[in-house]
């Protein structure tokens, strides 16, 4: 593969030319990644990277039949999706066929976040209400509406909450504030949005909207309890208000055995609004908001026309019929459940040997490790964490890690993934969790202060070129750092350990 840049140029590059927030995965060493094939990532230098994180990839990178119907369409028209077209109808009756019945009407937009973003419009719209409730570490999105609802986002101490978000608890029961062992937990994390509603009500506020992802994934791959989602859209609509469902990261058959996310919480829970994005074009920009009638013909009735020029047209059409067909042929579904059942089995006797790893949870090709100091305590190994990913990226495979302590080991990879892949993953995984829990032996604890943020101060014999390039501020909160690395805390530990 022809490189315009070495690596050096590149970095220099983008130094001078792209935004200083735009960070980089790995910021201490970052990757140049020039081509991909499936699940594999290749470097300038060749070497060959196992990706357990690229859920926009979803049928694998550069699918064939993906390219292909994105070049033949091209070849004959591309064109504002005002014109009509077949492409967009036909892919409109695709995704309808695969959700609840009820869910009938599409409007696509280019991203996620516009999904997102039109869903609240459509909410606001349907009932003349404002307020919206949101999960805690939620991420909806980067357009201005969506940081208001994302306190993923939110900095502490220069954020105010708008008047009209109200936050629930994430309903997580291994860290939250109820768990496994409680007798309902889905009813008690649910009557924490009852009081919201309520307490709002009481301040003359009207509620629009519920919005949560189906799985929480920046929030640490939190699957809810079975229960609770119903719960909440009994008493949201009880308030006037429509339950939003998030599937952008985790829809289109990721959990295995159901398409979408939600389905796995039982048919007698079907949102009012489902919004889905990166996975729909396999790396291709199109996203979409699917609804019912009663909805769209309220936000009709405004008056105010709704076009967007890109979304639904019949090139990214043809992209997304194309990613359909490849998950129905190549039974992507059945792989997630296989695949993912067999991770899952391989993480959990890992977690019977590692006394880092406190918990394993997931659905199909969605999983998280939930990293720990103390598995009393459940205190969040959040430095551990950061060098685990920069030691498994050593042995070529990416990883990342999220959730509010940045402590959880987040597996999302293409759905072509495989069992071989699964055990290469996790036997590179076992290696350096045997070397990193020799290193600090009893002394977990001490390696890193207790809730201690990804905001060490660098040993003065740091090599400065770390501080270079990709390193937080000191004074930026966690939150803020969406899907990339802690620079400095790998380094640090990797010193202490000497490994």
């Amino acid at each position: 593969m022809c490189e315009l840049y070495s690596k050096q140029d590149t970095l220099a590059l983008r130094r001078k030319h792209i935004g200083p927030s735009c960070k980089v995965l790995y910021a201490a060493d970052p990757i140049k990644i020039v081509r991909a094939q499936r699940q594999y990532m290749f470097d300038e230098k060749g070497e060959r990277y196992l990706d357990c994180i690229n859920n926009v990839a979803h049928v694998g990178h550069c699918h064939p039949e993906v390219v292909k119907a994105a070049l033949k369409q091209m070849e004959v028209l591309n064109t504002n999706s005002r014109f009509l077209h077949d492409n967009i109808v036909e892919y409109a009756k695709r995704l309808a066929a695969t959700l609840p019945e009820q869910l009938s009407v599409c409007y696509f937009t280019n991203s996620g976040s516009e999904a997102n973003d039109l869903a609240l419009r459509l909410a606001r719209q349907f009932r003349g209400h404002q307020d919206v409730i949101t999960l805690d570490h939620a991420y909806h999105g980067h357009l201005s509406s969506l940081i208001e609802i994302s306190p993923y986002k939110f900095r502490k101490g220069k954020d105010v909450k708008k008047e009209f978000v109200h936050v629930a608890p994430t309903p997580d029961i291994y860290r939250g504030k109820y768990r496994e062992n409680h007798a309902d937990p889905a009813s008690a994390y649910a009557d924490e949005v009852k009081k919201i509603i309520e307490e709002a009500q009481n301040r003359g506020r009207k509620i629009a909207a519920f919005i949560a992802e189906s799985m929480q994934s920046c929030g640490g791959q939190i699957i809810p309890p079975a229960g609770y989602f119903q719960k909440v859209a009994e008493y949201v609509r009880g308030a006037g208000g429509v339950v939003i469902a998030d599937e952008v990261q985790v829809g289109f058959g990721r959990v295995g055995k159901h398409f979408w996310s939600f389905q796995m919480h039982g048919k007698d829970f079907v949102p009012d609004i489902v919004t889905m994005g990166k996975p729909m074009g396999n790396g291709h920009p199109i996203a979409c908001v699917v609804t019912t009638k009663e909805i769209a013909e309220a936000f009709s009735s405004s008056g105010m026309e709704y076009f967007n020029t890109y979304g639904g047209n019949p090139v990214s059409s043809a992209v997304g019929l194309a990613v359909l067909d490849v998950i129905e042929n190549e039974d992507l579904q059945g792989n997630a459940t296989r695949v993912g059942t067999y991770l899952t089995e391989l993480l959990n006797r890992q977690k019977a040997k590692h006394t880092l790893i406190g918990d394993v949870r997931g659905v199909g090709l969605f999983v998280g490790i939930d990293l720990v100091k103390d598995r009393q305590k459940r205190t969040p190994a959040t430095a551990e964490a950061q060098h685990v990913i920069y030691k498994m990226k050593e042995n070529r495979v990416l990883l990342s890690a999220d959730g509010p302590h940045r402590n959880v080991l987040k597996i999302k990879p293409p759905m072509c993934f495989t069992k071989e892949d699964a055990k290469f993953m996790v036997d590179q995984l076992d290696g350096v969790l045997t070397v990193l829990e020799e290193a600090i032996g009893a002394q977990t604890e001490s390696v890193v202060p207790e809730n201690t943020p990804c905001r060490t101060k660098m040993p003065k014999e740091a090599p400065s070129e770390l501080l270079s390039d990709g390193t937080p501020d000191p004074k930026e909160n966690p939150g803020q750092k969406r899907n990339r690395l802690c620079a400095d805390k790998p380094s640090l530990l990797s010193k202490r350990l000497k490994t």
